[in-house]
């Protein structure tokens, strides 16, 4: 049980703190690889829409079933699904277009003038734009960290998915940063202390909800996590990766994410 805690937070460590990745991309490169980019958000998505309704879905709703009988725990198990999407998008709702992480951010923008230099607005954008992932991250650490606790195998595929997707959030957040202050060590400790709030997210799982785990609040928390995984993807992961590159390539990272999903399913879980 120790090691899956320790593994179950690691893994959720390591996908919050890949926006930093997204952060040293920006600084160390000159332009984007929007071809790469594109295929590995739709392959991020593929991921986690086939592990969301052909795992995690029905694991949720076999511990349901299993604890309150077919009828209610079919039922309890679609409404934990459509409730986690709920909140996710009340979340994003409430986030003012302005920061909104979603918004496509090329490491090209750094290269632009520099007459922007101390641009008060770009800062506020930059520092609203880490506040928002953050906020988005910290369900995202959530279900991380409740899926490699009850399946470790699983874990590791739902982190990496959701590290690839990490890696936009932090160009997001470095490149208005940078481009206002010139400064990289500062637009980097914001990226890097967005991705925080994904193992935050874990602390409290493990604080809150330990203590009260049992097949019921399992099955609704898994359920949740399924609807905010697939609601990530269709609203964040997919329109991303249209926009950074060509609609085909998207669709291709998908189908291979999904693919891949497949496959780890049938050899590992």
């Amino acid at each position: 049980m120790v090691e899956n805690l320790m593994l179950a937070f690691g893994l959720t460590l390591l996908a919050g703190l890949a926006t930093g990745i997204g952060s040293l991309l920006a600084f160390f490169t000159s332009t984007t690889n929007t071809k790469f980019l594109s295929l590995a958000l739709g392959f991020s998505a593929g991921v986690m829409i086939y592990v969301s309704m052909v795992e995690i879905f029905f694991k949720a709703q076999d511990a349901l079933v299993g604890s309150m009988g077919e009828v209610p725990g079919k039922w309890l198990t679609v409404a934990g699904f459509f409730g986690g999407m709920v909140v996710i998008a009340l979340i994003d709702k409430l986030i003012p277009k302005a920061g909104n992480p979603h918004e496509v951010k090329k490491v090209e923008d750094m290269s632009k003038s520099q007459s922007s230099i101390q641009d008060s607005n770009l800062l506020k954008m930059g520092t609203f734009t880490a506040l928002a992932i953050a906020i988005h991250n910290f369900p995202e650490g959530i279900a991380t960290f409740t899926a490699a606790l009850n399946d470790p195998t699983l874990g590791i595929a739902i982190a990496s998915a959701i590290a690839i997707h990490n890696i936009p959030e932090g160009i997001a957040v470095s490149v208005p940063v940078y481009f206002a202050t010139g400064d990289k060590k500062k637009a980097f400790k914001l990226s890097f202390l967005s991705g925080l709030s994904e193992p935050l997210g874990a602390i409290l799982a493990y604080l809150v909800l330990m203590p009260f785990l049992n097949d019921v609040v399992f099955g609704i928390l898994f359920a949740g996590v399924a609807g905010i995984m697939v609601f990530i993807s269709l609203d964040e992961l997919l329109p991303a990766s249209r926009r950074y590159g060509e609609a085909h390539l998207s669709i291709y990272g998908v189908v291979a994410g999904m693919a891949v999903m497949a496959l780890s399913l049938l050899l590992f879980i």
